[in-house]
């Protein structure tokens, strides 16, 4: 494998030009997502925006893909960001990937082509942003963000600025997923009535203290438009999912993963429930905040019940004729043999991808749309967040999937927004 980068200035014209384009036009080119303006001959240069376990593990994917090269890490942990660029270098074979604190000072770069975020969850829209006004395509992990209004705002930014974009929702890539999900389109177990998403219980969290930031870890720059508050161990790593501040629990952890594979399996990627409804169990000791148990009843236009719940684990379609129920590593239906089915020609078949990051590094060629575009990860966690909402209202909501807004409830639509400290901004 060549180890010189033959691509970096070449793409960083091409990311100038679309970003300028957007500064003057409201709407992007129909020709940027045209095949053709990338060579598969050339490498795509690489960038990693947040060093932990998920990201190393994106990272680790793409950086075997001989089309790309890993330039860069960036973490506010320097232990992460350490580790990240000391594996890029012994893969290499040199020393030549650069380290972040900042994720800004790594965007301004002309010569990286697109990024990978894995932080936290609530920087994950700025970043994305961000890294979308620098021309930089993406692949962002999941859940997408932390409020609804985050998630239509960052689809605009990816529509005008012209970006591809991948939700790092791989279950759409696993073979038993999309075979479930075109079992379902195709109606081979009837109509189908309810959905249940079953999701793991979440955690109550040990009271611990604060403590005084550790070595090599900017504390401020890693709550960036989160509140202020002491170092916690608790809310670092790999903990920050059971802070709202950060994340939303399970609901959104998991639920990201089965209500989105809900919704590949109903045909509704870009619309949601009409309505919602749940209750919830929140932590009774320790410091955690987000809810430890659900049950969420949502239905669609159509009458579809949808209903998330725990402890269980995978999405069950259940319908007039039969049942298919979908996990990581296995699936099992009503009746057995269509296990064993055989789309034809006529049948709806859905879109096979090579592999998660693999499919990213495609489009990223190709300017077209990823499995996991942008608004499908929006919608899929957006179901997440209605349920976290109404579990914290404790009351019935109708949702309007178009205007992405309660109907006629000011006190549930200021759910959808949480406002960023200074001098972060949306």
């Amino acid at each position: 494998m060549t180890k010189h980068l033959s691509r970096r200035h070449f793409m960083g014209r091409i990311a100038k030009s679309a970003g300028a384009a957007a500064f003057s036009l409201p709407v992007i080119a129909n020709d940027l997502y045209a095949k053709g303006r990338a060579s598969a001959n050339d490498r795509i240069t690489v960038a990693l925006i947040g060093c932990g376990g998920m990201g190393t593990g994106n990272m680790n994917t793409v950086m075997h893909d001989e089309r790309t090269q890993v330039v860069a890490a960036c973490d506010v942990y320097e232990q992460n960001r350490m580790r990240a660029k000391n594996r890029v270098d012994d893969y290499y074979g040199n020393e030549d990937c650069a380290d972040y604190n900042d994720y800004r000072e790594l965007l301004d770069r002309d010569d990286i082509d697109a990024v990978i975020i894995a932080t936290p969850d609530h920087w994950h829209t700025r970043i994305a942003i961000s890294a979308c006004e620098a021309g930089k395509d993406i692949y962002c992990q999941k859940p997408l963000t932390l409020t609804i209004h985050e998630g239509k705002t960052l689809v605009k930014a990816v529509r005008r600025y012209g970006r591809i974009f991948q939700v790092g929702s791989q279950q759409r890539s696993s073979n038993n997923f999309r075979f479930a999900c075109e079992l379902v389109r195709n109606g081979r177990i009837g109509k189908v009535h309810t959905v249940k998403v079953f999701l793991p219980n979440g955690s109550d969290g040990p009271w611990i203290p604060n403590a005084p930031t550790p070595d090599g870890l900017d504390w401020d720059m890693y709550l960036g438009p989160a509140p202020k508050v002491p170092y916690n161990r608790q809310r670092f790593q790999g903990n920050f999912r059971w802070f709202f501040d950060y994340s939303g629990g399970q609901m959104t952890d998991w639920g990201a993963h089965h209500f989105d594979i809900a919704q590949w399996g109903l045909g509704t990627d870009l619309s949601g429930p009409v309505s919602v409804e749940g209750t919830g169990v929140l932590p009774q000791n320790g410091m955690h905040e987000t809810f430890t148990s659900y049950n969420c009843a949502y239905e669609y236009a159509n009458g579809v019940k949808m209903i998330a719940t725990n402890p269980e684990n995978g999405t069950r379609f259940e319908g007039s004729d039969g049942m298919v129920h979908v996990w990581r590593g296995g699936m099992k239906t009503d009746p057995v043999d269509l296990l064993k089915e055989k789309l034809t020609s006529q049948d709806i078949h859905l879109y096979n991808s090579p592999g998660h990051e693999r499919d990213w590094i495609n489009c990223v060629i190709d300017r077209r749309k990823p499995i996991c575009d942008v608004e499908i990860g929006h919608r899929s966690v957006s179901c997440a967040h209605l349920g976290n909402i109404a579990m914290r209202l404790g009351r019935k909501l109708h949702w309007d999937p178009v205007k992405e807004e309660f109907i006629n409830d000011a006190e549930a639509n200021r759910w959808l927004f949480r406002p960023y400290r200074a001098p972060w901004y949306l």
